[in-house]
């Protein structure tokens, strides 16, 4: 199974958030919400959820 990344860098914020995220799909998803949540004063959603899961990338294999 392909490991997922999330990463703050590659949305804008105002408080230039660099967090990266990477796990399962569906843990990603869950942590990246909830930090969504508590650090960028986003509400939780099933709208928020999906945005979250069509930004995640493939993580990359260190050579």
């Amino acid at each position: 199974m392909t490991r997922k990344v999330a990463d703050c860098r590659n949305t804008p914020s105002v408080s230039g958030c660099t967090l990266t995220i990477s796990g399962e799909e569906e843990e990603v998803v869950r942590a990246a919400a909830e930090h969504a949540v508590s650090v960028h004063e986003h509400a939780d959603s099933p709208e928020l959820r999906q945005m979250i899961r069509e930004s995640l990338q493939d993580e990359k294999a260190a050579v």
